[in-house]
């Protein structure tokens, strides 16, 4: 079995070296391609439970999020493993399947594992129902959702200003009855894109009416009862903003079961971004989320704090969105 030993040799550099590049720390950037590359030849391996003795880490970190499911989620986690597998973190990946008790339940299994530290995406914004994790000392970072009256370290996106690029093209666009397919009212995410539904009405003088604000969950059947309602109304709208991936998906499947065209019979855009969007004719017009840049930075900073760099506690970083305009949605005459 080849050693530490035989990779400094070969990568001609100290044992020490070594040691802190396995460990985590940053080296010279030569140094380092020298250790990769004789990692590589050697097709050595570290053991993770001798470098937690030495270190008092588990070089483990325990990822929670609402559902295993989700491709915003696997999009998310993606971005956490470019940081962290490079430094040989073993990531232990939970679902809560959108249950506050069960959410419970993971963090306490992840404390238990002694997981170095925890990134998560919460249930709902309303409450962390397990203190304990955070009393015990292991760094937390969210993502995608803040919880009230929680001070924690959180990598999130600029909802309000998407819905609202969303709905000003929407509404540029000459629509001026515009439905919003909205997520539960106890989630960040939600508030927020609702929050900027509303400002781009309010902006452009455009009355706001509570039948075209219904909501749904954020599950693998939200919005097909949502979008069902807006379309019975007796003035239904003409244009619908769907504001997440599932209530999106949902919402073009009861179209195509209708034989609603997209773009013509009634106008959509959604929120996330995903290859699927991109077959239809015309392709969805879509708010994209940097899922992947959440991953990274929420990484990056869990890291931080695992190191024992406190400064600017809690971080909240709020990341641009983008937004794709199709001809999903129609230029009223």
């Amino acid at each position: 079995m080849k050693t530490i030993k035989d990779v400094a040799k070969l990568a001609d550099v100290s044992v020490g070296t070594v040691s802190r590049y396995l460990n985590g720390y940053k080296i010279k950037e030569a140094n380092r391609k020298k250790i990769e590359a004789a990692i590589e030849r050697l097709q050595f391996t570290s053991n993770p439970m001798a470098r937690g003795l030495r270190t008092n880490k588990t070089f483990t970190v325990g990822v929670l999020i609402p559902r295993i499911t989700d491709i915003f989620c696997t999009q998310v986690i993606e971005g956490i493993e470019e940081i962290l597998n490079p430094l040989n973190y073993g990531i232990v990946i939970c679902s809560a399947n959108d249950s506050l008790t069960q959410q419970a339940e993971k963090l306490t299994y992840l404390k238990n594992k002694c997981v170095d530290g925890i990134i998560m995406m919460p249930v709902t914004s309303a409450t962390l129902e397990d203190e304990g994790v955070v009393a015990s000392g292991i760094p937390v970072v969210l993502i995608d959702r803040l919880v009230k009256d929680c001070e924690l370290d959180a990598v999130v996106c600029d909802n309000v200003n998407g819905a609202y690029s969303a709905v000003e093209m929407i509404i540029n666009k000459g629509h001026q009855k515009i439905g919003i397919i909205s997520g539960p009212q106890e989630i960040y995410t939600a508030q927020e894109r609702l929050t900027g539904y509303m400002r781009a009405l309010n902006d452009y003088n455009i009355e706001i009416n509570e039948e075209y604000i219904v909501y749904a969950p954020y599950n693998q059947t939200g919005g097909i009862d949502a979008f069902r309602q807006l379309m019975s109304l007796e003035d239904p709208p003409t244009a619908i903003f769907s504001t997440n991936y599932p209530t999106t998906v949902n919402a073009m499947k009861v179209m195509l079961e209708q034989g609603l065209q997209i773009g013509k019979d009634i106008s959509l855009c959604g929120y996330d971004q995903t290859e699927l969007f991109q077959m239809f004719n015309p392709p969805l017009s879509v708010v994209v989320q940097p899922s992947r840049e959440i991953g990274i930075n929420a990484a990056e900073i869990l890291l931080k704090r695992m190191e024992g760099d406190h400064s600017r506690f809690p971080q909240i970083q709020r990341l641009k969105t983008q937004l794709i305009a199709t001809e999903s949605v129609k230029t009223m005459d």
